[in-house]
């Protein structure tokens, strides 16, 4: 089986994806860069966790790195921004299920944990997964934030997930936490969400680490 993860420099990824990598032949790490609404060191930060993963992982790893600032910006200036998360993952799952067909791939790892954050409650898990039709794995779902982290420590990728970056600025103050995926349609409906998928998948850089 290869499985395509959704990975970010954050805690909860790398965790989802040490777990899943036993029972995977191979696993894809792909990593969205935010930037201008991050900086460098951000994707830096994902380097040091992808080579940590690859000495702790006997599974094969392939890295790709993938731009999405410009579909973060063009969501912004087209749509609403209490949307703005909502539309990130479903974009973000956009590109891994390319990728996916490209790899010959079977699923696609999320780090979600329901109710950790604006993005994964239940209602919004379900507009944002809508967007493709490959299986997507989430194996952190029902745990705490303390028993990822647990792990996190456990397998040495904690420190590198806390390393300093500027957290991502595209984030709305108020972000909806109940999107319907007839209120997402509409504004993805603004925009030409098959350009942004096209244009972010052929500047799509594979990573040697």
């Amino acid at each position: 089986m290869k499985l395509v993860s959704l990975i970010s420099s954050g805690i909860d990824s790398p965790v989802a994806t040490f777990l899943l990598a036993k029972k995977a032949d191979e696993i894809i790490l792909v990593h969205a860069d935010i930037y201008p609404f991050s900086d460098f060191r951000e994707v830096n930060n994902f380097l040091k966790i992808a080579e940590h993963l690859k000495g702790q992982i006997k599974t094969k790893i392939k890295t790709y790195l993938i731009p999405h600032g410009s579909s973060l910006e063009c969501y912004k200036k087209n749509s609403n921004p209490r949307f703005t998360c909502v539309f990130c993952k479903r974009m973000l799952l956009r590109y891994a299920e390319k990728i996916a067909e490209m790899e010959n791939a079977d699923a696609i790892i999320m780090g979600d944990s329901l109710g950790q954050v604006a993005s994964q409650t239940l209602q919004n898990i379900n507009t944002i997964e809508q967007a493709v039709k490959i299986p997507v794995l989430r194996p952190l779902i029902g745990m705490d934030k303390e028993d990822i982290i647990k792990i996190a420590k456990k397998i040495g990728t904690y420190d590198l997930s806390i390393l300093p970056s500027d957290s991502c600025t595209a984030v709305p103050d108020k972000p909806a936490t109940m999107a319907k995926i007839e209120q997402i349609l509409n504004e993805e409906n603004e925009i030409d969400i098959a350009n942004l998928v096209e244009n972010a998948i052929d500047k799509l850089e594979k990573i040697d680490i």
